[in-house]
């Protein structure tokens, strides 16, 4: 199948190219204002689907909303009648083509474009009315607030919000790409059909609530906390502020307490899901030697020997006891009730990965001292 794709250069002609190179017996031509003429002349030529996402929607004038908008997709339609051509066309319209103002009115005037071009030539035609997208490679400081946040808090630079209370509609890339690609075989439209698509999934969030949380994202590397994963748009808005990062910052160091049995450090941490940590242990040290009441916790060995013990502080004096290798990726679970430890059984280091149910907490700590193994009685 030839696909083109006009603007193929902006935010999500980028996205949307990224994904259709990956796809089997897909041709991805593209085009954008960098591009020489006849790559559009090319594409028109041969291409059975057309995704047309170049606009403008920062002029200089507001009179280039027309030509860049209405007119370039009239333009199109047009070439594509006098080469006798009708393929599908999918056109990224903008939920101001319900608006009076010259950006909508402009985009309103595309879609008729398109409509008009269809019921002349028999050719199927899809407008989506985005709302406010965000995601990876879009660019900051222009048209997108959630770039921008990301970009500047990222970089430790300063936010301005002109009303926090201000209401914001965002619609992840993910999705509208997702769609799109649904049109590469989407069968249900009849010949000169044209539609506007059903709305993609959006949040609706606040601009207030919106910098708090891109800037909770920054904490983390302070505080450990991740935010609440559950939610989709957080997973997505969180990987949208990862993209920008610089490269240089990809890496952060994790703070790490030192005594004579080796090191541990704090890896993440979540209300709901409790926290992880890493420790090293040298030969012959035994951690742990307490139990909790409520507190659950995992430890994987993922590098040396240990020897993981167990007593109940019910029945006293039997011991159980769990013989673990990093070579093995072994969890053992440890149940509340139960006195435990671990000892490095082996020459090296032991390098161990833990995961409590709780985030630590100082006031309600839920740690209780008690030897594992029963002290010797006294002579």
């Amino acid at each position: 199948m030839n696909v083109l794709v006009t603007g193929s250069d902006g935010f999500v002609g980028r996205n949307l190219c990224a994904v259709l190179r990956r796809l089997a017996d897909v041709r991805v031509m593209e085009y954008d204002l960098a591009s020489p003429p006849r790559s559009l002349d090319e594409g028109l030529a041969c291409a059975e689907v057309i995704f047309h996402l170049a606009g403008v929607n920062r002029p200089q004038h507001p009179s280039e909303y027309q030509t860049g908008n209405a007119g370039f997709t009239a333009e199109i339609c047009r070439r594509l009648v006098d080469l006798g051509r009708a393929p599908k066309i999918v056109l990224t319209s903008s939920i101001q083509a319900e608006l009076e103002n010259p950006y909508g009115v402009s985009k309103r005037a595309a879609e008729e474009a398109l409509r008009q071009y269809c019921e002349e030539t028999g050719a199927v035609g899809v407008a989506y009315r985005l709302k406010n997208l965000f995601g990876k490679w879009c660019r900051p400081n222009y048209n997108s607030v959630t770039a921008t946040f990301c970009h500047n808090v990222a970089r430790g630079l300063p936010i301005q919000l002109s009303d926090p209370a201000n209401g914001v509609d965002l619609t992840y890339i993910d999705d509208v790409i997702a769609a799109f690609v649904r049109e590469l075989t989407s069968s249900g439209d009849e010949p000169g059909s044209f539609r506007i698509a059903g709305p993609l999934p959006s949040t609706l969030t606040t601009l207030g609530e919106l910098a708090s949380l891109i800037e909770s994202f920054r904490a983390h590397r302070e505080t450990l906390l991740v935010p609440d994963f559950s939610s989709a748009f957080v997973r997505a808005l969180y990987a949208t502020y990862l993209s920008y990062l610089e490269p240089g910052d990809f890496a952060y160091a994790l703070d790490v307490r030192t005594d004579a049995r080796g090191s541990l450090a704090e890896f993440v941490k979540s209300p709901t899901f409790g926290q992880v940590f890493v420790s090293r242990t040298r030969p012959g040290i035994t951690r742990g030697n307490h139990y909790h009441h409520t507190k659950a916790e995992k430890f994987l060995v993922v590098e040396g020997e240990a020897v993981i013990r167990f007593r109940s502080i019910l029945d006293g004096t039997d011991v159980v006891a769990y013989r673990v290798s990093g070579r093995d990726f072994r969890v053992v679970d440890i149940p509340p009730g139960y006195t435990h430890s671990i000892e490095n059984a082996g020459t090296g280091e032991l390098v161990t990965i833990f995961w409590a149910s709780e985030v630590f907490d100082q006031r309600r700590p839920d740690t209780q001292a008690l030897n594992v193994l029963p002290e010797s009685p006294a002579p």
